[in-house]
């Protein structure tokens, strides 16, 4: 009669190591379960993002310009969680890096962070903003903004226009105004953004804006730069018209086009690559805005900056921030497609960098 009871210990010792094992892997899940990321991103995830940002610097930055560590530039938007960024936002930086990382196309995409690209990037040390200048757009907006966050004006609508581009009324610094321990602190600590759009379109608003409709105040476009263009690059010497946008292609388009912008001097920031104005590869931005989306994307930028209780980005009217296809289309319609090629070989970092596609008249 001993062994029945020896079994029936046995089947109790082994039921017991059972449940230990059970209540044990109960325990490992709701370990596992509370010590996961709070927005409720799994682990298999957060390698990537980790990854993403803590080689951005190493890959970007070549050695001979690298700064101290404490000076590595991180950007707001990557202090903290990165995960609570709008997906679309996550891509564009994803993009940017990637970009950044191909050696093809260094030469379009990298650039020094010299005084040139300093004196672009507007500073509001009251909030920790860097904002750098792509102009053609809707730069003044945000300058309007930033004015009104460094205490210059207490609202918007009380900012006279031609103030607005004067930096020695604006109370606009700009960060080249800053010593070098100074200005590495700023790139460090301060979030930064900066705005971009299809470039083709952009710079058929440029030329628009600058040689079409010629705003008096600005008098050199249509007497100076005008000039200089059509000397060295109308076929038709013969043609008195002003300059036509096929004439602006062809210098834009020239690989020894640089000769002539040092004559023009700093006007020709409103057709200069984003690359060459921001250096995106070179500082680590928290934000890229697109005009195409700015609706939304205006209010996310001041909501990641921290100062969306403090001043609204002005109402955008309807349809401005729209990409014209057909616009473009028609621009390009009488040009050569050997000086169109020429052009978005120039520019094919920006539309590489941010997303554009190529241009369909280029690939029929």
């Amino acid at each position: 009669w001993l062994m029945p009871d020896n079994m029936h210990h046995q089947w109790l010792l082994l039921a017991a190591c059972f449940w230990v094992i059970f209540m044990f892997m109960v325990a490992s899940k709701f370990i596992t379960l509370t010590f996961k990321d709070p927005d409720g991103y799994g682990a298999k995830q957060e390698p990537l993002v980790l990854t993403a940002v803590t080689k951005v610097e190493e890959v970007h930055v070549p050695e001979e310009k690298r700064w101290p560590e404490e000076f590595q530039p991180t950007g707001k938007a990557f202090s903290g969680n990165l995960i609570r960024q709008p997906l679309v936002h996550m891509e564009r930086l994803e993009l940017l890096r990637n970009v950044c990382r191909d050696t093809a196309l260094r030469n379009l995409s990298h650039t020094a962070v010299s005084k040139f690209v300093l004196d672009r990037i507007f500073v509001c040390d009251k909030h920790k903003i860097l904002f750098c200048q792509t102009p053609k757009v809707g730069n003044t907006q945000w300058k309007k903004v930033l004015i009104v966050l460094n205490g210059a004006f207490s609202s918007i609508e009380e900012i006279p226009e031609n103030i607005v581009h004067d930096h020695e009324k604006n109370g606009l610094p700009r960060l080249s105004s800053f010593s070098d321990s100074e200005i590495k602190k700023r790139l460090n600590l301060y979030f930064k953004f900066f705005i971009v759009r299809d470039p083709f379109e952009r710079l058929i608003s440029a030329f628009k804006d600058k040689f079409v409709h010629n705003p008096r105040f600005e008098p050199w476009y249509r007497h100076e730069i005008a000039p200089g263009i059509i000397r060295k690059y109308r076929k038709n010497r013969t043609e008195t018209k002003g300059l036509q946008f096929e004439d602006f292609v062809r210098y834009l388009g020239d690989p020894n086009h640089r000769w002539l912008d040092v004559q023009f001097g700093d006007h020709i920031i409103h057709w200069v690559t984003y690359v060459e104005l921001c250096a995106p590869c070179e500082i680590t931005y928290s934000v890229i805005g697109h005009h195409e989306t700015l609706e939304d994307d205006a209010p996310y930028i001041l909501k990641a900056a921290g100062i969306d209780h403090l001043v609204s980005y002005p109402t955008i009217p309807p349809g401005i921030t729209v990409y014209n296809k057909t616009k473009v289309e028609r621009y390009f319609s009488g040009i050569s497609k050997r000086d169109i090629r020429r052009l978005y070989a120039r520019f094919e970092g920006d539309f590489k960098l941010f997303g554009y596609r190529e241009p369909d008249f280029l690939l029929n």
